[in-house]
């Protein structure tokens, strides 16, 4: 009797162990780095970041003129009938036009490097996140990356009634030299104007996620939530034509209402 108990818990020991080493149950450990490695590492990366960015800046660089007309098409063209010789845009300075061209090629390799930037990110941190945070951290990304775009999008269709209007202020009053380092300085901000208030969605997720809000207050208080957005929304673009709030105040209406919708489904 005491031999079959013996034999009974030798096949036992060896089931548990079988299972402890089946590969599907557990991820296996990695080797904890140093200091040094993590600092060789993050400077790898920050390699390939550059290199990426090098790289869609000399393609940009290339096709810097379809991009300066792209951005020109907000021009109306009442444009064309400014001083100059028909001439859309002038420059100050000797070599003014190439800076200009450089910096928009280094803005197009930043973006189409975006995807490259964000990966060596990703793959740099995504180590030291647990798999619950893992698991939040790729769908918040893609989020943002795409409402970013999307602001970029919607503020880009938005940009011709402010210029128009800006153009057409006291034309009979004063007479418009449009330099091209201030038109593209004022579509640099109005762009980023667009793209970051269409993060708010990722905003209020995140805060929701962390705990700070919850859907139900953000039902309760709707109305005077909506009431600041609508009057944000006249502060937080450069023109002052009348199109671009209602506009923008459209915009955050939906994204308010998406938020909300988001949390609730985080929170089911």
């Amino acid at each position: 009797m005491a031999v079959s108990d013996t034999g009974s818990d030798v096949q036992l020991r060896q089931l548990e162990a079988g299972l402890g080493d089946h590969p599907g149950d557990e991820e296996p450990e990695e080797a904890t780095m140093t200091l040094v490695e993590h600092l060789e590492e993050l400077r790898g990366r920050l390699l390939k970041m550059l290199i990426a960015i090098v790289v869609g800046s000399i393609i940009g660089f290339v096709f810097w003129q379809p991009i300066l007309n792209f951005l020109l098409t907000p021009l109306p063209k009442v444009a064309n009938e400014l001083p100059g010789q028909g001439h859309l845009l002038i420059q100050k300075e000797i070599g003014e036009a190439f800076v200009i061209a450089l910096k928009l090629a280094i803005a197009a390799g930043i973006a189409l490097a975006s995807p490259v930037v964000m990966y060596q990110v990703w793959a740099f941190i995504a180590p030291g996140l647990t798999r619950k945070e893992k698991k939040h951290a790729v769908p918040f990304m893609l989020l943002g990356g795409g409402l970013f775009l999307t602001g970029l999008a919607v503020g880009f269709i938005t940009l011709r009634y402010p210029i128009t209007w800006l153009l057409g202020f006291g034309s009979q009053n004063f007479t418009l030299l449009l330099d091209a380092n201030s038109y593209f300085t004022f579509v640099a901000y109005f762009l980023l104007a667009f793209g970051i208030v269409f993060e708010l969605p990722l905003v209020l997720t995140f805060l929701s996620v962390a705990g700070i809000v919850n859907s139900r207050v953000l039902r309760a208080k709707r109305k005077y939530i909506l009431f600041g957005l609508w009057a944000l929304s006249c502060f937080i673009t450069p023109g002052a034509d009348p199109y671009s709030p209602v506009i923008i105040a459209v915009s955050l209406t939906i994204l308010f209402e998406l938020s909300v919708l988001l949390m609730r489904i985080i929170g089911r």
